[in-house]
């Protein structure tokens, strides 16, 4: 957990790097992050079925041997196309690791330690995701891009010997079948729609590549959607989305994952090539929106027991929207001291609405659906990642050429130039043109303003819904004798203690604490 850890946000501390070693576009850079998380959204549920049949420990090794060839494969690539093969096959690997490596949980631990079993792991992923961009920014400021793969060589093996020596093998003969028609409309399903949204600023929004690979995706989920309403045993229970206390804060988590994804996504080019920071000064820098996030994630427990859910959910997507409009009025001239402090405000927002909502969403599944809700929870918030980097990153993109001025350049100077910042910068620096430099920083600026400003802009949109819509079941205040940390089965749609101690609620309530981190 410690390797997938590091792997979510050690890569976007390289994007600069890489965008000046490969030549990679800004599509291409998208890609790079994204194929990595369209292959896990995709087949994380049929990847811990096929655990739940098979054998957990089984795949647990195989899914960290395909992480680990990925990442070697990655690290001795010289091209962004070989870059993405290497990323699908990490994300496949994931798929296994980390639903696979929660479930087994219950069948290791009693109900006694088994709280601290999810802790220690949930600590694990707490701890991989800021030291992500420390670690990749220290390799990249004394080696190439690639050893930011390197790392994961001997963590992968660590878990490999661990999974083999240590770990007894458990099955859950009873799951749903894998379903490979489902599983496949899902995965080219999703893989159209970010391939539609990636390409659309080259290849023109009303382009026929865009526009079919829209209809595609269209029609593969439509098709999904149709399969699994009528199957007996869905891999994905999509019946939970007309419950409106799962439907609302699914959103609310879908919304801050898209939200998050994105702003990981544009902000280190912003600090590396307009701020002039180092890999390891971006990695530094990025920690106030960790910190903000942690501290708030901690704060937003016992808000709920007070308020309930829906307050604090709701002024979470508040603050996030007051962040987002802040960040969009950086300009070339506005310090680091500014943007950390939109950062943490980032941060609290993120931590006050995506903790509660992903606890009550997993509250609001009903005991016999608990593995099928789970699982459509994580995939729902994995597309919302895919999703917002893929728009995010368009619009900086789309917005970023736009802007620009290339006006007396020769042909394929401009188009070096708008293919990236760094193309950009690179150009000046060779032909002299510092007023070259300041147009890209000044036309990159307007792009991430504009992200900033439909980040914002959903977050209050969000918020007015959950406002209206969410219900808001408050803890019963605890009989003499009996402590608040008690669980309440009472309270509406909450699964019993039956369904606390299944695999499955195991599983879920271990994404909720990865998401916390």
């Amino acid at each position: 957990m410690l390797t997938l850890g590091f792997d979510l946000t050690i890569l976007n501390v390289a994007l600069p790097t890489m965008a000046a070693q490969l030549g990679a576009s800004t599509g291409e850079l998208q890609w790079i992050v994204d194929s990595y998380i369209v292959v896990f959204a995709a087949l994380m549920l049929p990847a811990g079925l096929l655990g739940d049949r098979f054998g957990r420990r089984r795949m647990l090794v195989v899914g960290l041997c395909v992480f680990l060839a990925g990442s070697l494969a990655g690290a001795l690539t010289d091209a962004p196309g070989l870059v993405v093969a290497a990323r699908s096959a990490m994300g496949l690997g994931a798929a296994l690791v980390i639903p696979l490596g929660l479930s087994v949980l219950p069948s290791m631990f009693g109900e006694e330690e088994r709280g601290k079993a999810v802790a220690a792991v949930t600590a694990s992923m707490a701890a991989g995701m800021p030291l992500g961009p420390l670690v990749g920014g220290l390799l990249l400021d004394h080696y190439w891009w690639g050893s930011i793969f390197l790392i994961n060589l001997p963590m992968a093996a660590a878990g490999i010997a661990a999974c083999l020596f240590l770990l007894p093998e458990s099955r859950d003969p009873s799951s749903p079948r894998v379903d490979a028609l489902s599983t496949a409309l899902s995965a080219l399903g999703l893989g159209a729609l970010v391939f539609g949204i990636i390409e659309g600023p080259t290849r023109g929004w009303t382009g026929p590549w865009v526009l079919g690979s829209f209809a595609l995706s269209a029609l593969l989920l439509t098709g999904l959607v149709a399969r699994e309403r009528r199957a007996a045993r869905p891999m994905l229970d999509l019946a939970l989305l007309g419950r409106r206390v799962f439907l609302f804060n699914v959103l609310a988590a879908a919304l801050g994952t898209f939200v998050l994804a994105g702003l990981l996504f544009v902000l280190p080019t912003y600090l590396q090539e307009i701020g002039g920071s180092d890999a390891f000064g971006t990695g530094l820098r990025l920690l106030p929106l960790m910190g903000g996030l942690l501290v708030s994630a901690r704060v937003s427990t016992p808000l709920v027991r007070r308020l309930g859910p829906r307050p604090v959910v709701g002024a979470g997507l508040v603050v996030l929207c007051f962040a987002a409009l802040l960040g969009a009025r950086t300009d070339p001239g506005s310090g680091y001291g500014f943007t950390a402090v939109w950062l943490t405000v980032a941060g609290l927002g993120f931590g006050l609405a995506m903790v509660p909502a992903m606890d009550a969403a997993l509250g609001g599944i009903p005991a016999d659906a608990a593995g099928s809700g789970s699982a459509l929870l994580m995939t729902l918030r994995q597309v919302g990642g895919a999703v917002g980097i893929a728009l995010l990153g368009s619009l900086v993109a789309d917005t970023y050429a736009a802007r620009l001025d290339t006006t007396g350049l020769p042909a394929p100077a401009a188009e070096a130039a708008r293919e990236s910042l760094s193309g950009a910068h690179a150009v000046a620096e060779r032909l002299g043109l510092p007023a070259l430099a300041r147009s890209a920083d000044a036309a990159y600026l307007d792009g991430m303003a504009l992200v900033l400003v439909v980040c914002g802009i959903a977050a209050l949109v969000t918020a007015a819904l959950v406002a209206l819509f969410l219900p808001n079941p408050r803890p019963a205040a605890p009989p003499a004798g009996r402590t608040a940390d008690v669980p309440d089965t009472t309270a509406p749609d909450r699964p019993g203690p039956e369904a606390e101690s299944s695999p499955a609620m195991a599983r879920a309530k271990g994404d909720g604490g990865q998401l916390t981190a």
